[in-house]
């Protein structure tokens, strides 16, 4: 059992003001892994109150200073990298090559990216050649509380952390009480890399408790928040009695448009996309609309390809899904697939229960539903296990349709061979984000969403201008 109680604050490690205990579930076990401490009211105040103090300076260290730590905290990283990886499976599920590969290697892959993109920024800037005595200097927002979820921890965090600090923000850093281990590391890290006290502080705590109060704090200038839709919201409600600038990066439903001149290898990505994460990731593409010359098709591979996928737990080490992080979370999955098959979805893998072999850890069988449609719940809700709904089209103009049709908007995805098609499918999908042909998204682009699922945009230049006040200057003296 780790005991990790004390909460980094002002450059150290302090105890928290009560001792109010919560058990972390190993979800591959369903036993306690770990105790932590959640935050009073007191220890948000003093984490605020530090971060409030650090914030002059903290702001008028240059910015190439700012990114030399940023530099030395990369450098740092890759010493614990090791310790992160076994913390994320322990804490969260997630499969031991996975948590090395994709959910440590993101958090490196952004530091790097926003250190690019600060050494070319201009913080501050002419306004134009039309106005020579005009300035426009990009200054950081303040205090900002970065709230962070549990699904890929170290992603949110170095995606937020990394942009917050080189902006010129102090932080506060409320990681989920579900997998708050890699969070502590990481207050370490930036400990060892030499970030001044008070620029970035650690409270463990719930969304009820800690969540809420920094959300509401008067001295908080900034909430960076990722999570659910329902939660957003409430944070929205709160902050919006002090008027501060909310980032929300929520929820997804994703479409995966299939169509008839698609690759061969476009079903059988689209469902291993799925998987991944065990279906636990906002921009899974949990919904795959396929042409109907090919659905029947689509169908089969779709259900091979699932079948195939092998379920375990997380500290082995091997190409395998691990569990869902909680209890919670698994009924809620359950239910879904239920109501999937009570609804007339034609189940064509998977199902309730836990797969073969596996009678204690969270686990869920690897789900294909066909024949949906885009009324049915597995088609509206965020299932957020893994579980693909497929449904067939017809003709272009019905797959938009289908896809656009839903409150979220995170990341809209489009498999076809005809590079017309595909151009006009980008500019009609309502996302923030369209991915073509199984290519990602390139280094430094941003992440975020429309409609319900969120705002602002976080990685590379945006992710940086999210944590930035525009000040305009007139009359600018020259020196």
């Amino acid at each position: 059992m780790i005991e990790k109680r004390d909460f980094y604050i002002n450059g150290q490690w302090v105890a928290p003001s009560a001792v109010n205990d919560f058990h972390v579930i190993n979800p591959s076990s369903e036993e306690p892994c770990a105790v932590i401490s959640l935050g009073a009211q007191a220890d948000t105040d003093a984490a605020v109150a530090t971060a409030k103090a650090a914030l002059p300076s903290w702001m008028a260290t240059p910015v190439a200073e700012r990114i030399a730590l940023m530099e030395k905290l990369v450098e740092v990283y890759q010493t614990r990298s090791e310790d992160l990886a076994q913390a994320m499976s322990l804490e969260m599920g997630a499969p031991l090559d996975m948590s090395r590969s994709s959910q440590t290697g993101a958090g490196i892959y952004h530091l790097k990216n926003f250190i690019r993109a600060a050494k070319d920024f201009q913080f501050e800037r002419p306004l134009g050649d039309h106005a020579p005595n005009d300035r426009i200097i990009h200054e950081a927002v303040g205090v900002a509380a970065l709230i962070t979820p549990w699904n890929w921890p170290m992603n949110q965090i170095t995606l937020k952390v990394g942009a917050a600090a080189i902006a010129g923000c102090t932080m506060v850093l409320k990681p989920s009480e579900q997998s708050p281990l890699n969070a502590m590391i990481f207050a370490e890290m930036m400990d060892a890399a030499g970030f001044p006290p008070g620029v970035f502080n650690l409270v463990n705590g719930d969304g009820m408790g800690v969540g809420s109060q920094l959300s509401a704090h008067p001295d908080v200038d900034m909430v960076s928040f990722t999570g659910s839709t329902r939660a957003g919201t409430a944070i929205s409600k709160a902050a919006a009695e002090t008027l501060k600038k909310v980032h929300l990066e929520l929820g997804g439903k994703g479409a995966n448009v299939i169509f008839a001149d698609a690759d061969e290898k476009a079903v059988k990505r689209g469902v291993l996309h799925m998987m991944n994460n065990t279906g636990q990731s906002c921009n899974a593409p949990s919904r795959m609309l396929v042409q109907r010359p090919i659905y029947d098709q689509a169908v089969e591979i779709a259900a091979e390809v699932a079948n195939k996928v092998t379920v375990g737990p997380a500290l082995e080490e091997g190409r395998h899904i691990g569990p869902v992080v909680n209890e919670v979370q698994w009924t809620k999955i359950q239910d879904l697939i239920q109501q999937g098959i009570d609804e007339g979805a034609r189940l064509v893998a998977g199902g309730t229960g836990r797969p073969e072999g596996l009678n204690k850890g969270y686990y869920v069988r690897p789900t294909v539903f066909a024949d949906a449609n885009n009324q049915m719940t597995i088609a509206r809700e965020e299932i957020f296990g893994p579980v693909l709904t497929m449904m067939p089209f017809d003709t272009e103009e019905e797959a938009i349709e289908i896809a656009n049709d839903t409150p979220y908007g995170l990341t809209n995805y489009v498999q076809t061979q005809d590079p017309a098609r595909a151009n006009r499918m980008a500019r009609v999908l309502r996302s923030g984000m369209v991915e073509m042909n199984g290519q990602s998204r390139s280094a430094g682009s941003p992440f975020g969403g429309m409609k319900q699922s969120g705002n602002g945009r976080e990685g590379g230049v945006w992710g940086l201008e999210d944590f930035l006040e525009v000040k305009s200057v007139g009359g600018w003296a020259t020196e």
